[in-house]
């Protein structure tokens, strides 16, 4: 599929995506076969030979158990179709065809929108439009409670996905260079082919400028600089858009190393293929002048600016301006300024900070009369007036204030809400909350509209300053202006009451919360509680917990928190830690910390260790799933060595992330025998089989799922979605030799006295389509037979598969008249079989007649 239409279908498809989310989500659970079917049919797909270009199919499995099937010719993948199909697996198929739009289809097939009938299309037409591909985990292990909480996390994943894609991408760059090295990231990320688009070269050429930019010396520097170069070079040969984000990082490194014929030379490029930068490419020009301070360039390019016609003369002289202002080069700004209009400016709130900062009064004044004039309106000058007078070095608040209203007086503009609202805002920053509680009452008085947000700066300001009364005053102006707060603004209000220990006033604004139609929070109660305990009151602070229950206020995770570090007793901690597990609430740091701390002043040291254990342990999960293992293992020893153990979800996370090495299967079955919780147990078994399964560890892994059968031998269908994922990794795993799977196969029967199931052979003989083994396919179809397994629709197609690929076309016409023909699906992947594997046997025997010409 062409990049175009790959892009236009991902937008298409996010635009349906989003209108039908909440609808599908629905029905997400009743569209998903078994994860083992799923992969079963992706098996038979993929084993398609793709190279050929001519043909993919996505299959869908029914509600009815049927094989269906859709065609796209001349498919190729690109990142926006991975994002697609990854969305589609998360909808019903049923309601996903209503809610593409017909334009999909179209795109995806290459042709009009009109979707085909099915009844009356023959092979060569597209014969679905049901569209649900399923993805196979890593770790189908829906029969244990803990995995279904992690499906659960992975289905909510996929809907912040697309919002966070480019954040993530930017910080999996910045990691891969940090542990690669730039130059080794670039070659992995090389290795992507046509899949490294824009955002990705983007975010390389970062990488090595910031490299240069940290360079030691010169020549380590060019080295990033001449990778950053390859990579545009690249984009440039692909046709991609030289845009700011590409073409800017270079431009900045120039101006700031000062080196001129480099910056003039890359100026050249970026104007032949982006003709439309040439009025940004002036601001980076006049940023290098002024950087290295040459006079006569300067004046060139402001008197140059006159020859420009009037668009583009004003997107100019904005660019230079804002280059002169960085520079505060007073001079030339002025000679800018009377020659423009600034009103056409698209950020006129950075010049007149500048105006303010270069004490450029006169011309203030005269800009702020056209921005009156024109039709940009009161509230836009209110704006900029503030963005002068804040602009004015060494003013003090109380001037800057005085200054907004003259200018306001003076030039007869009425002052907006976002103005005072900003100025606000400007004296809690300096702390200065009497004067910020008066503008306040002034745009109260004008009728102007007040944000919560600018109160509660007033309320964290008059903390920090320590003006802890002023908050009766803020309670006042709250009730004399009729002013609508939020639990937040009670629980700020509450915090300083107490903080000057006016508990009656604390409670006072608790019961006035029912007036405002708000509840109180735990939040709240907290700040009293603290309050009681920080001077020792233990009385006043229990009071505060039987309140809680009183008002019907469950306690939070803080709220444990305060009252375990203030126990006198280990009776007392107990009791609240129990009461907290109990309430399903988070254990925090914070509650960590206050069982260490109060355990020791108790005396009990042991369980202060304890609860330092359960920290250390969250640190090895933290460790491992960022990939710090030598250090989660450090960490463990530590735990081990004073005699604890580590919690199971840390445990579960080591095994997760173990990469191979020497001494890992020792590591894991140590570490799968402190596993205790049979769920956890079954969770890490699972994980450990998988292990020795990638690293073809047979003795292991027969002796694991043995165990694994003593301890889930009543629920036989989980034993048998356990062996389907064995060899379904088998099967879609390059590494993993077929011999591997015919061994496990043997150990399963005469070991483990297990009958394979229809899955587990499927996937065996998918092996041996892979591996062209034609004795291994013969071996595993009578294997059906001794399972007591009749053939179906797909181990015919399988085996049919098996018979081409090995060379066998005799013995693969014979079959073939025996494959049930009626549905179209079945008589596309027969007819795509023969053109692809007969095609491969012709271009083999034309390079074999080509080697035996040359010699």
């Amino acid at each position: 599929m062409p990049a175009s239409k790959a892009k236009k279908l991902g937008t298409l498809f996010r635009s349906a995506i989003k209108s039908k989310a909440a609808a599908a989500s629905s029905s997400f659970s009743k569209s998903l076969s078994s994860p083992a079917e799923d992969a079963t049919l992706k098996h038979l797909v993929s084993s398609l030979d793709s190279d050929s270009g001519n043909h993919f199919y996505l299959f869908v499995w029914s509600p009815r158990n049927d094989v269906r099937l859709s065609r796209v010719q001349g498919f190729v993948f690109s990142v926006e179709l991975v994002e697609f199909f990854s969305w589609i697996s998360c909808f019903n198929a049923e309601d996903l065809t209503r809610q593409l739009p017909t334009d999909i289809f179209s795109i995806l097939c290459g042709g009009t929108s009109d979707s085909p009938d099915l009844q009356e299309i023959d092979d060569e037409k597209y014969l679905d439009r049901e569209l649900d591909l399923p993805w196979f985990p890593d770790l189908s292990h829906s029969a244990m409670p803990l995995r279904r909480k992690e499906v659960s996390r992975e289905r909510k994943q996929k809907w912040t996905f697309v919002n966070t894609q480019g954040g993530r991408f930017y910080k999996l760059v910045d990691m891969c260079a940090d542990k690669l090295g730039t130059e080794t990231t670039i070659q992995v990320f090389d290795k992507l082919g046509k899949e490294t688009g824009v955002k990705e070269s983007n975010a390389l050429i970062k990488r090595c400028i910031e490299g240069a930019r940290a360079a030691p010396d010169e020549v380590v520097g060019e080295k990033h600089m001449h990778q950053a170069f390859k990579i545009f070079k690249s984009m440039k040969e692909q046709g991609y858009q030289l845009e700011e984000e590409t073409y800017g990082p270079f431009l900045e490194y120039f101006v700031d190393m000062g080196m001129t014929r480099e910056f003039c030379f890359f100026c050249g490029l970026i104007k032949e293929e982006n003709p439309s930068s040439l009025s940004r490419l002036g601001y980076y020009e006049m940023k290098l002048w002024t950087r290295v301070d040459d006079e006569k360039k300067i004046q060139e390019l402001c008197n140059c600016i006159e020859s420009y016609d009037e668009g583009n003369k004003s997107i100019l002289q904005e660019y230079y301006l804002l280059a002169l202002c960085e520079s505060d080069r007073k001079k030339e700004i002025v000679q800018l300024l009377e020659s423009m209009d600034i009103t056409k400016f698209s950020s006129p709130d950075y010049i007149f900070r500048c105006l303010g900062r270069l004490l450029l009064e006169s011309f203030a004044e005269k800009f702020l009369l056209e921005f009156k004039a024109c039709d940009c309106a009161t509230v836009n000058t209110s704006n900029l007036i503030y963005s002068y007078v804040v602009g004015i070095p060494n003013l003090a608040v109380e001037d800057v204030i005085s200054k907004f209203k003259n200018l306001h007086t003076k030039l007869e503009v009425t002052p907006s809400s976002a103005s005072y609202v900003k100025l606000i805002k400007y004296c809690c920053d300096s702390l200065k909350v009497h004067v910020a509680l008066e503008l306040v009452d002034e745009m109260c008085e004008r009728g102007l509209s007040f944000s919560m947000e600018a109160l509660h700066s007033i309320l964290y300001a008059s903390s920090e300053s320590c003006d802890f009364n002023l908050v009766h005053q803020i309670y006042s102006v709250i009730g004399r202006h009729k002013l609508k707060p939020n639990s937040e603004t009670f629980r700020s209000m509450i915090n300083l009451c107490v903080k000057m220990k006016d508990y009656e006033g604390a409670y006072s604004m608790l019961s006035d919360l029912e007036k405002m139609n708000l509840a109180p929070t735990a939040a709240m109660y907290n700040a009293i509680m603290t309050g009681y305990f920080r001077e020792k009151n233990m009385y006043g602070g229990l009071r505060v917990l039987k309140q809680m229950t009183e008002a019907d206020v469950k306690p939070d995770s803080q709220s444990f928190s305060i009252l375990i570090t203030n126990c006198n007793s280990e009776e007392d901690i107990n009791m609240y830690y129990e009461e907290m597990k109990r309430s399903g609430i988070q254990f925090t740091k914070h509650v960590f910390m206050a069982l260490v701390n109060a355990y020791a002043a108790c005396g009990q040291f042991e369980k202060a260790k304890q609860s330092l254990n359960e920290i250390k342990s969250v640190l090895v999960q933290a460790l491992a799933s960022h990939g710090q293992l030598s250090d989660a293992f450090n960490t463990y020893e530590e735990i081990k060595q004073a005699g604890c153990s580590l919690e199971p979800k840390a445990v579960i996370s080591l095994i997760e992330h173990l990469q191979s090495d020497e001494e890992a299967l020792s590591r894991l079955l140590l570490l799968l025998e402190t596993l205790k919780d049979p769920n956890y147990w079954l969770d890490g078994c699972v994980r450990t089989i998988l292990y020795c399964v990638r690293h073809k560890h047979l003795r292991p892994a027969v002796d694991l799922l043995e165990q694994l059968r003593d301890q889930v031998y009543t629920d036989e269908l989980f034993l048998e979605v356990i062996f389907d994922q064995v060899f379904s990794y088998i099967a879609e795993s390059e590494s993993t030799c077929l011999q591997f799977g015919l061994d496990l196969l043997h150990a399963m029967k005469e070991e483990l006295g297990l009958i394979p199931s229809r899955k587990c052979l499927d996937f065996l003989l998918h092996a041996c389509v892979s591996a062209k083994d034609l004795q291994s396919s013969l071996f595993v179809w009578q294997e059906y037979q001794a399972a007591g397994l009749p053939y179906n629709t797909l181990s015919f197609l399988r085996m049919y598969q098996a018979l081409l690929a090995a060379g066998e076309r005799q013995a693969a016409k014979v079959l073939q008249s025996k494959i049930p023909k009626d549905d179209p699906h079945v008589r596309c992947i027969i007819k795509s079989c023969k053109t692809i594997y007969l095609e491969n046997e012709k271009e083999e025997k034309k390079k074999k007649k080509k080697k035996k010409n040359v010699m």
